[in-house]
């Protein structure tokens, strides 16, 4: 195994062999490793990645009906590095988070409406499956673990660091109802709001079948302008990508505006540039659509606020005030009756 660091390891991947080559380091994460060498991304993904789904994922993003959509590889084909995949990518300018205001909502609105409307059937195959509820039910399976003993101090380790319990009287927001949470900590609060949901959303069971071609992992960092001509912004990482319930790559947005975090009119651009673009996952235009997003927005806020609270506990720090705001929003879903029977979005 190359005993070099990560980074400069897929550097050098990237550059063909050229180990002295410049890189920068973009990610550095469980769930993968990014470099930037010159004009080329190098991505060497989780070691326990389903390497048969991300060799599709490959292909799919490549195919010519994902043009204009997905950035292409660079090759369709997974490399490998120190027995983890890899595989290389064109930079693409990513959004500049120092101007929340240019951030492209409408863009993100249409780029989805077009993944979720590509007829399946014409892709390389066999599609894996959306991995929305695995990654809910692995964020749960981390905070039980990261909150399993004492850890953190005080009798419950299910609290934040600094022993905070959830106030009652939290946000209340578009599709999350107030509930009673005096005297329940925060993980009992996120694991009675992942309750909550049906056994398929937390990854528990089959879910149901049919659905689009999602991405699964929706948020602004997933977009960036793509090289060629038109410099038009397009979507990367393919890692959750397959079919699901379309629905789940509105419910970041979705459940930032429930919660206070998404401002009305980003929210509103964003919704109705995917309606305008056909997008089958919101309604139609000018529809309430709470009833499309309400379970996928409430299984994002639970993913969200376990991950919250187990980095938290991992790493012996306070909650954020806006990871706060998340477990907030898992108390009002707590008060919810079980949605056992629920149907999947569409």
């Amino acid at each position: 195994m190359n005993q070099e660091p990560l980074p400069a390891a897929l550097a050098a991947y990237a550059g063909a062999g050229e180990r002295d080559a410049p890189y920068e380091l973009l990610a550095e994460r469980e769930d993968g490793t990014v470099v930037r060498c010159g004009e080329i991304v190098a991505k060497a993904h989780a070691g326990d990645s389903d390497r048969a789904g991300l060799a599709v994922r490959m292909r799919i993003a490549a195919d010519e009906a994902l043009a204009g959509v997905l950035l292409a590889p660079l090759h369709p084909e997974v490399g490998y590095l120190g027995g983890r995949p890899v595989s290389l990518w064109p930079y693409g300018a990513p959004v500049d988070p120092e101007r929340p205001e240019d951030a492209p909502w409408e863009a993100a609105g249409r780029l989805l409406a077009a993944l979720h409307q590509v007829p399946v059937h014409r892709l390389p195959g066999p599609v894996p499956p959306m991995r929305g509820p695995a990654k809910l039910a692995r964020a749960l399976r981390r905070l039980s673990r990261a909150t399993a003993t004492d850890a953190v101090g005080g009798r419950d380790g299910a609290r934040s660091p600094d022993g905070a319990r959830i106030p009652a009287g939290a946000r209340s927001g578009a599709a999350l109802v107030p509930g009673p949470a005096e005297g329940r900590s925060a993980g009992e609060l996120v694991r009675a709001a992942a309750r909550t949901l049906p056994a398929w959303v937390r990854g528990e069971a089959p879910a149901p079948r049919g659905g689009a071609l999602c991405h699964g992992d929706l948020h602004l960092g997933q977009l960036v302008r793509g090289p060629g001509p038109d410099g038009g912004w397009r979507l990367i990482d393919v890692d959750d990508l397959g079919i699901g319930t379309p629905a789940w790559d509105l419910a970041r947005p979705a459940a930032w505006y429930a919660a206070g975090l998404l401002d009305t009119g980003a929210w509103v651009r964003f919704l109705d540039s995917y309606r305008a673009a056909g997008g089958p996952a919101a309604g139609p235009p000018g529809s309430d659509p709470w009833p499309e997003l309400d379970l996928a927005a409430r299984a994002l806020t639970v993913q969200t606020a376990a991950l919250a609270l187990a980095k938290s506990a991992e790493n012996r720090r306070r909650l954020e005030d806006v990871e706060r705001l998340m477990v907030e929003s898992c108390a009002r879903i707590a008060s919810l009756p079980p949605d056992l029977e629920a149907r999947a979005p569409s």
